[in-house]
């Protein structure tokens, strides 16, 4: 084991499919809201009906995201890492390529469904599996890499939009899932996980072993927890930033898609570097407030904005999306506080349990809207998404440098 450990770069195969696999990942998960205007039109709906089933679409795929963490994650712990990185990348796959032949909403919701079950899986079994990969001292650069590259896919999904028609950019995900599995030749299973699997009476994967332990159920909400304001970020000010920018004056219309696509750049920009700064500090917690401090910075911008330009808006949603890149991190935090046994379900589930905060989020968001104005109460609930990460950074275990091959009881 410490030997193969030795040996792995983290410009490796498994990193680069990790990373990849990733893009494929993203790119799914960004492009419905970037093509969800234009293919509801195409299936014949209006422009209240897309309103009321694009926000219903997106529940079936987050409903999908919730359920398939779960499984891809249990599964990894009793299957092995590759089983699943490869095996979300079947589903994913096919429910792409599934969602360029719809011709029905309902057809639609049944793929974003299965589709959502198959991006679940990707990103927890790839930092999992490089996490028991590269030596300790390098795990936050390589997952770093593995997220930097693969949050480029909702660039290109925002480019491959402007070059091509609906259907065929489901297409082109699919097709760039099969290839990926081709690289899968290369791949080989985690040393650890091999070891553990020749262990007898230790239990896998099991979902119920992070609420029946007070500790151990404290380090998984914690996990949680730390990660919420992407999710804000994204979910609230940047999605909703064409009707933030009316609120604040701008004359010229906002593209929200546009503001997507610079809110990643700046991601992928970030989940790299904040993996050096980690490796410099020697601290994922450190790094981790560094970060958080940026994101507040471009918060207190956002909505100081008074009339102004879509320009500058623009220049915001990058700085918010470098101060929120921080996903790689966050996740990696997540598979180090847990033992190699229960260490894919942590990893898969967590990513996916933030995604599902959203809907707490948003329902805030919606709720303080009947006492206060758009802009107070997009600022109130900046203020406690930040206020919980910033606590639940302060009060779980530092894990740089831990050494990962432990199990839990």
């Amino acid at each position: 084991m410490t030997q193969q450990a030795k040996t792995i770069s983290i410009f490796s195969i498994p990193v680069l499919v990790a990373a990849l696999g990733y893009f494929v990942d993203i790119y799914d998960l960004l492009l419905f809201g970037i093509i969800r205007v234009e293919s509801l039109q195409d299936l014949g709906l209006n422009s209240e009906q897309i309103a009321q089933k694009g926000l219903l679409l997106q529940q079936w795929q987050m409903g999908g995201l919730l359920i398939g963490g779960i499984i891809w994650g249990m599964m990894g712990d009793k299957r092995g890492r590759l089983s699943v990185l490869f095996g979300s990348i079947v589903l994913y796959s096919i429910a792409n390529i599934a969602n360029g032949f719809v011709q029905t909403v309902d057809q639609y919701m049944v793929a974003r469904f299965i589709a959502g079950i198959g991006l679940a899986g990707e990103l927890g079994a790839g930092i999992t599996l490089v996490s028991e990969l590269i030596p300790k001292e390098k795990r936050g650069l390589a997952t770093s890499l593995v997220a930097g590259v693969g949050l480029l896919g909702a660039v290109a999904a925002y480019f491959i939009k402007q070059q091509f028609e609906w259907r065929t950019c489901y297409f082109i995900g699919g097709g760039l899932g099969i290839i990926l599995l081709l690289m899968r030749v290369s791949v080989f299973e985690s040393g650890m996980y091999k070891n553990m699997s020749q262990v007898k009476n230790v239990k896998k994967g099991s979902f119920l072993m992070f609420f029946t332990n007070g500790k151990r159920f404290k380090k998984y909400l914690l996990s949680i927890l730390i990660g919420m304001p992407t999710w804000y970020v994204v979910g609230i000010l940047i999605i909703f930033s064409k009707e933030f920018g009316k609120q604040f004056g701008i004359q010229e219309p906002i593209d929200p898609g546009r503001g997507v696509m610079f809110a990643y750049v700046a991601i992928s920009i970030g989940d790299v570097l904040i993996g050096v700064l980690s490796q410099y500090l020697k601290s994922r917690k450190k790094a981790l407030y560094v970060f958080y401090g940026i994101t507040i910075l471009g918060i207190i911008l956002y909505f100081t904005q008074n009339g102004g330009s879509a320009s500058y808006m623009y220049f915001i949603c990058a700085l918010l999306g470098f101060g929120t890149g921080f996903w790689a991190i966050f996740v990696t935090m997540g598979a180090e506080q847990f033992g190699t046994n229960l260490r894919a379900t942590a990893a898969t589930t967590i990513p996916n349990m933030v995604r599902g905060a959203l809907v707490g989020i948003g329902f805030l968001f919606t709720t303080l809207q009947s006492s206060f104005s758009y802009v107070t109460s997009g600022i109130i609930t900046g203020v406690v998404v930040m206020a919980i990460s910033v606590v639940a950074v302060a009060m779980i275990d530092e894990t740089f440098g831990k050494d990962l091959n432990f199990y839990e009881e």
